[in-house]
């Protein structure tokens, strides 16, 4: 227990001679910058505060009003609504000094009254939807109404800098849908899934639901709508993860992988020392608020609320339902490597460590390769990856108090957790596997080395490539993606689903690929200025039969579960997104089309498809569900595999199924989704314990083909025609049905997408490899159907010009 001893800062006893007191002065002085940094950093969140509420008004503009008021005043003008006077006769006097005050006080007023009018108008204008239906193509015009409401957004939006919070004021609530248009829409995307016989079953169900008992709780919801900032949100939240039961590990967490055509060191301590540094440079950017909020196409801020848990944050377990723990602060990480806990001081002298400093504790970390871990240490994280409630147990027992207690609140108060990997992540564009291997890693490891309760712990294998795994509750996929992007590439085009986590990581592969931050020998740049603090090993008292069964249950499970993930990550590089504007569709539509192609071949059925879109336009907006298998899809696949049909047909039923998706899309962002809606009914009929069997129907029909899209170049950070090279290949998540797929995809540039496609291997009636296979098979034929397409196009102008000849 000597580590133990270690850290007490201060103690003191009584003896016959009188007091006796001990004291670190070393642990005192970290004890006193870790307080002088905190409270940096509450008066640095109470100025962005004000500045944010008083957003799109400029905090300056305060001043010039009340310059005004006086200038007014004792020009013999009065002030409107005659303010000055009024405040004069409630003052104790009216002499200059108060006349001073009186005109203050009436000029914050005006100037308050103009902030709020100003926040207003521009939630009132961020109501406005119709840009989203607008199209896009090349000779479309936009519409008189738009453009004067986008001029309008311009002025209020853009004159003034907006904070990374600037705009969660403005940005207006999530709008809830009737009943009758769920209904209509639900029954609309069911139809090419059902026999007429169970669509009108279905259909008998939906009536009754919607003339019954969807009233009374349509009252609630709608009375919920009025009172929360987002109707959904909390409910999400709470239901669909925190009160779920299951293993984190492949059944909800998800990665993100490296930039995988740039290697830019294969020194393992300094890639993990420039990525630490970034991270916590991104973190200070955020907790400064000086991120720009995305604006989507340059104009419609999105809601910036989930990055608020992106660092220092972890998933509690409980009993029944687990919490979400954020932590104001934090100056530490945690590392882990051979099984063994290090805790990693990132500040020293008032300032954040450098990355040659940082290098140098990593390099400290991994000379320690002779350390044994402590009994039940090593498989310790097995916990985190197990069943909710079993964890929950161990933990109000085993880590209630002592050694436990402080080790455990270490690694869950971290900015992080950091994986040091003894295996390589490797690439071979010849050897695929490689890649499938290197997803596989980052999913789940070998079950007990990534802590899956923090909100994302950062994974460098042996050859200094990296990746992450992140939990799903605090923020969706995207939102980690885009930190970890900016670092590590972009590209100007923005989507408007861009997730949190995708900024995270985009964030990071930008900055490693603009700027130099290795020499010619691997290690980070710049040269250390004192000796950063020494990582200390974290103390574990797990010598105990129930914590080392548990623990070893844990373990057994977590094999169980990551030996049965079949992972592909197909790597398409005949064609990208580059003809699929050739063809003039939506890039998201046209893979989706591809997939409901492949799907179909794979399984000789339709299936319900999930495509998760975004609500972040509203305030607290978190996921949407896109329906992809719509009449529109079936019809134009079925089309496909009938040889009678001509190739124009398939053309014009593909764009009409493209055409649907992407109305669907826009609904979905819009609030007019489908999926959510129908959630939150059925809590509502739970609280007011109400059966309903069309709800209980609906929540329970399986989503066995499960898709995302990651977004890509969500920061203008860099050009990939200067960097052709820095590509992110995306992330994945497990199945989320035992017999369907997950599949992620990113469009990569014009001539790549990355598909991460994932299953079990113990569903007899499915296959990663096979599915994959199916896409590049339904990717080919819609290249080809648009080449005989236009071949078909040119023989009949080719024909008519000859015609027109005669």
């Amino acid at each position: 227990m000597a580590e133990a001893h270690s850290a007490v800062a201060f103690s003191f006893s009584i003896t016959h001679e009188g007091w006796d007191i001990n004291y670190d002065r070393e642990v005192l002085d970290l004890v006193w910058q870790s307080g002088v940094r905190s409270w940096r950093k509450r008066l640095a969140r109470w100025r962005t505060g004000v500045r944010n509420g008083v957003y799109p008004a400029h905090l300056q503009s305060l001043w010039l009003v009340i310059a005004i008021a006086i200038g007014l005043h004792f020009s013999q003008r009065h002030v409107p609504f005659d303010l000055v006077n009024k405040w004069l006769a409630v003052l104790p006097g009216d002499t200059l000094q108060w006349q001073v005050a009186a005109c203050s006080l009436a000029g914050l007023v005006v100037w308050l009254s103009i902030c709020y009018t100003m926040r207003y108008s521009l939630k009132l204008l961020l109501m406005y939807k119709g840009w989203m239906y607008e199209k896009r193509a090349p000779g479309s015009r936009t519409s008189l109404q738009t453009r004067l409401w986008g001029l309008c957004v311009k002025v209020l939006a853009t004159w003034n800098k907006p904070g990374l919070y600037s705009f969660q004021g403005s940005l207006p609530r999530l709008p809830l849908p009737s009943v009758k248009d769920t209904m209509s829409r639900y029954l609309r995307s069911v139809r090419p899934l059902l026999d007429d016989a169970n669509y009108n079953r279905m259909e008998r169900l939906a009536k009754e639901f919607q003339q019954g008992i969807a009233t009374k709780l349509q009252r609630y919801l709608l009375l919920k709508s009025w009172w929360s900032t987002n109707y959904v949100s909390d409910w999400w939240e709470e239901y669909v993860y925190l009160r779920g039961r299951g293993a984190l590990m492949v059944n909800s967490n998800f990665y993100g992988i490296d930039a995988i055509f740039m290697h830019p060191t294969k020194v393992q301590s300094a890639r993990a020392a420039s990525v630490m540094h970034l991270l916590l440079q991104f973190r200070r950017t955020v907790e400064r608020q000086e991120l720009e909020p995305i604006l989507v196409q340059g104009l419609v801020p999105l809601c910036s609320w989930q990055y608020e848990r992106i660092f220092n944050t972890v998933r509690a377990p409980g009993i029944e339902s687990d919490k979400i723990i954020h932590y104001q602060d934090s100056n530490h990480i945690v590392v882990l490597y051979r099984g063994c806990y290090y805790k990693v001081i990132i500040y020293h002298n008032g300032r954040l460590l450098r990355p040659c400093e940082l290098q140098m504790q990593i390099e400290h970390i991994l000379q320690q390769r002779q350390e044994k871990p402590q009994p039940g240490e090593e498989l310790l994280a097995s916990l985190t990856a197990g069943d909710r409630t079993k964890w929950a147990q161990i933990r109000q027992t085993v880590f209630a108090k002592g050694a436990n207690r402080t080790s455990l609140h270490t690694v869950e108060s971290a900015a992080f957790v950091l994986s040091l990997d003894e295996k390589p992540f490797e690439f071979d564009i010849a050897q695929p596997e490689k890649l499938d291997q290197f997803g596989r890693y980052l999913l789940h490891g070998n079950g007990h080395d990534r802590w899956f309760d923090k909100s994302f712990t950062v994974c460098v294998g042996s050859n200094g490539r990296i990746g992450f795994n992140a939990e799903h509750t605090w923020a969706d996929a995207a939102v980690m993606s885009h930190i970890w992007e900016m670092l590590i590439m972009g590209e100007t085009e923005q989507r408007a689903d861009a997730p949190v986590m995708a900024h995270v990581w985009e964030n990071i592969v930008a900055d490693e690929a603009t700027n130099k931050r290795y020499d010619e020998n691997g290690n980070t740049v710049g040269i250390p200025e004192f000796e950063p603090p020494t990582p200390k090993r974290l103390v574990w008292d797990l010598n105990d039969k129930v914590a080392l069964e548990a623990i070893d249950e844990a373990h057994l499970s977590a094999q169980k579960l990551l030996n049965d993930v079949d992972l592909r990550i197909l790597v398409h590089d005949a064609y990208g997104k580059g003809l699929m504007k050739k063809c003039r569709l939506s890039p998201d539509a046209f893979i989706q089309m591809a997939l409901q192609l492949a799907y179909y071949r794979d399984a000789g059925k339709f299936s319900l498809t999930y495509e998760a879109s975004m609500t972040r336009l509203f305030r607290e907006g978190r996921t949407e569900t896109v329906r992809p298998c719509t009449i529109e899809s079936a019809a134009w696949v079925k089309a496909m595999l009938d040889n009678s049909v001509p190739v124009e047909e398939r053309v014009r039923l593909l764009n009409a199924a493209c055409d649907r998706h992407q109305l669907g899309y826009q609904d979905a962002m819009c609030g007019k989704g489908i999926d959510r809606h129908l959630f939150c009914l059925y809590v509502v009929s739970k609280y007011l314990e109400i059966d309903s069997p069309f709800l209980q129907e609906v929540l329970s029909e399986p989503w066995r083909l499960s898709t995302s899209q990651t977004p890509h170049g969500q920061t203008a950070k860099m050009d990939l025609k200067k960097h052709p090279n820095c590509i992110s290949a995306g992330g994945g998540f497990g199945p989320v049905a035992d017999d369907g797929y997950g599949v992620s995809y990113i469009v990569a540039g014009e001539d790549l997408i990355f598909f991460h496609i994932s299953s079990k291997r113990s569903c007899g009636t499915t296959s990663s490899e096979r599915f994959a296979q199916e896409i590049c098979r339904a990717l080919s034929d819609m290249k080809h159907l648009f080449e005989e397409y236009r071949s078909f196009q040119k023989q009949s102008t080719t024909d008519g010009s000859k015609t027109q000849k005669k």
